[in-house]
């Protein structure tokens, strides 16, 4: 974080000083909510939690080299005292982006949020500094921690915004006002909690709604509903995508016989080749709103293709992939799931098995509401659709509708099996796996699955294991 002296905190904030020798103390290093992150310089703030009170670890982190502690009440030790910490955390992260003027690139949608700010960090990394969501903290703590970490020779910061109900992404812009706001999808991700795609619309376009008239909404050119957000913004509209409309788009899509994409990338200012290092059709579209916010940052056509093609997965669990040493590989993209990214693993899968055998170890997509039954069953039918060897459905009953999709498509006998846990599908795997086949492992996050994966790593591991 930019020098702050505790004082200044404390107004910025509108908290009172406890236990302050020295008002003038500055914090140099992060804010941090997890005691182990404390480091020299840092700030920590304390959160009551279900389990954890922040709270008790205040002479801990003080001891470990804390400046002070962002807490609701008096702890003994130096501390800043406000009525509500999270409010304090944004109010303090709204404080310095504003201090900073680098440019804030916003992005959200239902589906690959967190690989498209990846990109978009990558590519931008190459022009200047640029601080960005670390995996997907994107809510309202983990937005303004993040926020938090840029310094003075930030550039770009880069943030993920997520939501579980309208009105949140609003909010976050509120503690981070983007000058680029990015809108990827819309689909059914946590449609349970909305209410429906329209719902979904409403939430996600909220990230354009304040931007300034300088500014730039990148919107998805293939998705009506996102297409359909322009009117919500005054700052100039980019549409990105595959569609001839597209300001920034792809052309000559395909996959490399390992599944990877390959494009012609067109933007206003050229047109330059791409091939990427993911893996999946699904990364052309994120792939392509990462050009469009670097094409609106002043990069060329050939700036931008050159790194995206260098480009590769910063986010755990996220289509990682690995091939152990008898030649099996492992697709573990068990992070979360929703129907959109789940058909777009499968797909993957399919590309990069051609000719080998393939499995799809998958299980619950979660807050699915009224439509959990028919997306899990359709996903069951992509998979024998797209000649998926087995389907092993892992859990309960979200998993026997995986299963029914794949029987009633076509699916007989061993192509497709339901296990009980991780464990069953592990044990199945172990005894049934043989060199050259693909593994793909995805669910959501609540279930487990990346478990699966490294079991089946472990496995495989004798010599080294060799990842892509």
């Amino acid at each position: 974080m930019i020098a702050l002296s505790l004082a200044e905190i404390a107004a910025v904030v509108g908290g009172q000083t406890h236990d302050i020798p020295d008002p003038s103390v500055q914090v140099t290093g992060p804010v941090v909510r997890d005691s182990r992150e404390v480091v020299p310089g840092s700030l920590f703030a304390a959160f009551v939690g279900e389990r954890v009170d922040g709270h008790d670890f205040a002479p801990q982190v003080v001891e470990a080299g804390a400046v002070a502690v962002l807490a609701s009440r008096p702890v003994g030790v130096p501390a800043i005292v406000v009525e509500d910490v999270q409010n304090a955390l944004g109010a303090l992260a709204r404080h310095v982006v504003a201090r900073l003027g680098a440019t804030l690139v916003a992005l959200t949608g239902s589906a690959g949020k967190t690989s498209t700010k990846d990109l978009i960090a990558q590519v931008l990394s190459g022009k200047a500094p640029t601080v960005f969501t670390p995996g997907s903290f994107n809510n309202e703590i983990g937005l303004p921690l993040t926020a938090l970490t840029a310094t003075e020779e930030t550039r770009f910061l880069v943030l993920e915004m997520g939501a579980r109900g309208i009105g949140h992404i609003r909010y976050l812009t509120g503690l981070t006002p983007p000058r680029i706001g990015v809108v990827l999808n819309v689909g059914t991700a946590h449609i349970g909690e909305f209410g429906g795609r329209e719902q979904i619309a409403q939430a996600k376009g909220e990230i354009i709604e304040g931007l300034p008239e300088d500014g730039a909404a990148v919107l998805n050119a293939d998705d009506p509903l996102v297409r359909a957000m322009a009117p919500r913004t005054k700052a100039k509209v980019i549409l990105f995508g595959e569609s001839a409309e597209a300001d920034v788009r792809a052309e000559n899509v395909r996959l490399t016989d390992t599944g990877q994409p390959t494009f012609r990338l067109h933007t206003p200012s050229g047109a330059s080749d791409v091939t990427m290092r993911l893996y999946g059709e699904h990364h052309v579209s994120n792939a392509l709103a990462a050009a469009a916010v670097a094409h609106e940052l002043g990069m060329s056509a050939e700036e931008i293709a050159t790194a995206l093609s260098g480009a590769g997965s910063l986010s755990r669990w996220r289509m990682e992939v690995t091939e152990r040493p008898d030649g099996v590989t492992i697709v573990n993209d068990a992070y979360n799931a929703n129907p959109e990214s789940m058909r777009a693993a499968l797909r993957a899968l399919a590309a990069m098995g051609k000719g080998r055998r393939t499995w799809a170890v998958l299980g619950k997509m979660a807050e699915l509401g009224d439509e959990a039954l028919a997306e899990h069953d359709a996903v069951g039918r992509l998979a024998v659709r797209l000649n998926v060897s087995k389907l092993v459905a892992v859990g309960g009953i979200e998993a026997s509708w995986l299963q029914l999709g794949a029987y009633n498509e076509g699916s007989w006998g061993e192509e497709s099996v339901h296990v009980s846990d991780a464990q069953a599908a592990i044990d199945l795997l172990r005894s049934e796996l043989r060199p050259g086949d693909v593994v793909l492992v995805k669910a959501s996050r609540s279930v487990g699955l990346e478990g699966v994966a490294a079991a089946l790593l472990e496995t495989g591991a004798e010599g080294e294991v060799a990842a892509r």
